[in-house]
């Protein structure tokens, strides 16, 4: 997307929209979202997380207009399978009242 942020399709298809939204630069889903994101450039800090959001949103509007979510999974109980942080955006079907 651009030299900070990429997205890829997830290899997972439980639903017909599944992407992922994520920094380029290895934080933490915990660094990602909270206060112990270092970097060269603290301005970067909040607009990434922002930034990221709006992708997430620009891309659930275009691949699923009829509605989609944006989450992120958070230790084993919350079924985070990878250390890097991202975003899920996932859609394309009517969803199920938990996900």
């Amino acid at each position: 997307v651009d030299n900070d942020i990429m997205v890829i399709r997830n290899r997972l298809t439980w639903v017909p929209v599944m992407l992922l939204v994520m920094p380029k630069l290895h934080l933490s889903q915990y660094d990602l979202w909270g206060d112990g994101f270092v970097t060269d450039r603290p301005d970067r800090k909040n607009t990434l997380m922002s930034r990221m959001g709006d992708i997430a949103v620009e891309l659930g509007l275009a691949f699923a207009p009829d509605g989609f979510r944006v989450l992120s999974n958070f230790g084993r109980h919350g079924m985070q399978s990878q250390s890097h942080g991202h975003l899920h955006v996932v859609g394309g079907v009517q969803l199920q009242e938990y996900a």
